[in-house]
């Protein structure tokens, strides 16, 4: 069963302690309009009243405002309307680049997930599709990556 893209937003804000502001600055630095009450229902469950499903494009363009977001604007960077196909990489490409995360901290993080990577296999996750190399990205790779890297970020409450 593929990961629905409310249970990758969902982990993406428990594991980065986001607040729903900070998720709304994210949508509207991407310039894509975002209500409140929509981005709640969209963190609600599936089996909760008032849940609506994500579409890949508000994930993709959560991810992009992420990027915004924590880094700013990329001075390299041309704005492109060039629709790309979100997957399980791309997720992982995106969290890297936002969160500005070297091999080291990546590879810790799947080490906190549970995940033992060989360099090699973490440099396959990150190609271009189209090099020889590449390695799919499957579900249970991702999550176990967001588990990671909710524990990679975790700050203990102080009473």
């Amino acid at each position: 069963m593929p990961v629905k893209t409310n249970e990758v937003l969902y982990r993406i804000q428990q594991a980065l302690n986001l607040t729903p502001e900070e998720m709304l600055e994210a949508y509207a630095l991407a310039k894509y309009p975002m209500t409140r009450e929509h981005l709640e229902a969209l963190l609600k469950r599936k089996q909760d009243k008032d849940a609506l499903p994500c579409s890949y494009e508000e994930l993709g363009v959560f991810l992009d405002g992420l990027i915004l977001l924590k880094r700013g604007p990329s001075p390299k960077k041309s704005e492109s309307d060039e629709v790309v196909e979100l997957t399980n990489n791309l997720i992982l490409k995106k969290l890297r680049i936002a969160l500005e995360l070297k091999e080291p901290e990546t590879e810790l993080i799947f080490n906190m997930g549970d995940v033992m990577l060989t360099k090699q296999e973490l440099k396959s996750l990150f190609r271009n599709e189209n090099h020889k190399n590449f390695k799919s990205c499957p579900d249970a790779l991702l999550l176990a990556f967001l588990e990671g890297l909710e524990e990679y970020n975790y700050v203990p409450e102080t009473e």
